[in-house]
């Protein structure tokens, strides 16, 4: 990105002389990192996925959103920690554990990366279709070029951080009134939170995934080294960002899945070609449609910028890569994907199978080598000295990641087989 007041410092950020209290730009920059990780997170298959089960379970997805969100904290918690009291990013600490383990990382997430991002591509252009009547692809075109000119602006950093809590806080809003507008059964959805009329794992594992799988994990992570917390001094402000970041995301798919309840509830019949704008639709009418392609763009475009602001940060240097070239990366990121969303139309079934396969197989091995760190290599952590809880909650989590791998790459055997 280009230069701006809250460029990543040559080194980790020291503790403040204020007894820990952060300037305002860097309480921006954080709140940023916060809200990058939790629209990252929230992107079309987001409000797919949310909408599909809640079709399917009814108010007993409930219990899969609250079990999702505790691994998610589990696992987020362990990735901010380490990367942020270190002060590296996640392919410089895989590059530590095992020569070349890092660029390993790297491939995976910038080739998962490149391919989701034309699917938020494409998000974008049917959220500027269900709000203006754009043609779709006139309206992915037309949402490349806006995330290309935030990252061309002069105070690129500030942009992004502005525009990701704005359109954040702008989804979960909207969505909150469609809800209200539903009337959901709130007192079922309580009560399966701690009795689930039905238990469904694939919706768990989906969730997990779809939080934090590929890139996402690492977009508030990364963003957090920008803005200069880091180091064993600042594990307040890191743990909070994390449960944050998580918290965020966490409302959002609340609110969506209530929305989607009410309709669904009430008896509505959906349109199985776009159930989630059907529901926003029959929730709200004319204007619930109109809702529904603001919240679709909103989740479209802020993935776009934390796709391509995570994969770039992963094939570049804080300290070596200059602020133009990271710029110019970002901005051939996004042209690349807008140019194969036009190209093609839409983002392929195939092509998609394939990158989630990618981010499947590359959130166990990223998590491990964090969890390495912390459990072997404290050297580069500065002495600071890793809770034995945190690391046992992180392993147990990573397990799980281990699961959600076997399951990608299932997929892929079946388009072979």
């Amino acid at each position: 990105m280009a230069s701006t007041p809250d460029s990543p410092p040559s080194s980790p950020a020291q503790p403040t002389p204020t007894g820990g209290r952060l300037a305002s730009s860097t309480r921006s920059t954080l709140l940023g990192a916060m809200f990058l990780m939790a629209t990252s997170a929230i992107g079309p298959g987001f409000i797919t996925q949310t909408t599909t089960f809640t079709v399917q379970l009814g108010a007993a997805f409930a219990f899969a959103i609250v079990i999702s969100i505790l691994v998610d904290i589990a696992l987020q918690l362990n990735v901010w920690r380490v990367i942020g009291v270190s002060g590296r990013r996640a392919q410089e600490l895989g590059n530590l554990v095992a020569p070349g383990l890092g660029w390993v990382m790297a491939g995976f997430l910038v080739v998962g990366g490149l391919v989701f991002n034309i699917g938020n591509v494409a998000g974008s252009g049917l959220g500027l279709d269900a709000m203006l009547g754009l043609d779709p692809k006139l309206g992915g075109a037309l949402s490349a070029l806006i995330a290309i000119g935030i990252f061309l602006s002069k105070k690129a950093g500030v942009a992004v951080d502005r525009i990701v809590v704005v359109l954040g806080l702008a989804m979960i809003a909207l969505t909150t009134y469609i809800a209200i507008t539903s009337g959901p059964p709130v007192g079922d959805a309580l009560k399966n939170v701690v009795l689930p009329e039905q238990v469904e794992i694939l919706a768990i594992t989906t969730l997990v995934g779809g939080t934090i799988g590929g890139y996402i994990v690492y977009a508030g992570a990364h963003r957090l080294l920008d803005s200069g917390v880091t180091g064993p001094a600042h594990v307040r402000d890191i743990t909070r960002g994390s449960i944050t970041g998580i918290l965020i995301t966490a409302v959002m798919r609340v609110v969506l899945f209530l929305a989607i309840l009410g309709v669904v509830s009430g008896g509505a019949a959906l349109d199985p070609d776009n159930q989630a704008a059907s529901a926003f639709e029959q929730a709200a009418g004319e204007v619930g449609l109109r809702v529904f392609g603001i919240v679709l763009w909103a989740a479209a475009i802020t993935s776009v910028i934390g796709a391509s602001y995570t994969s770039v940060s992963f094939v570049t240097s804080r300290t070596r890569t200059s602020d133009r070239t990271r710029t110019l990366l970002v901005v051939g990121f996004i042209a690349v994907t807008a140019l194969a969303y036009l190209v093609i139309g839409t983002a392929p079934t195939t092509l998609l199978v394939f990158a989630g396969a990618f981010n499947g197989l590359l959130l166990p091995i990223g998590i491990a080598v964090l969890l390495w760190v912390a459990t072997r290599r404290t050297d580069l952590l500065g002495g600071y000295r890793y809770p034995r809880w945190l690391l046992a909650v992180g392993w147990v989590a990573w397990l799980l990641t281990l699961y959600l791998a076997v399951n990608s790459v299932r997929p892929v055997i079946e388009l072979f087989s």
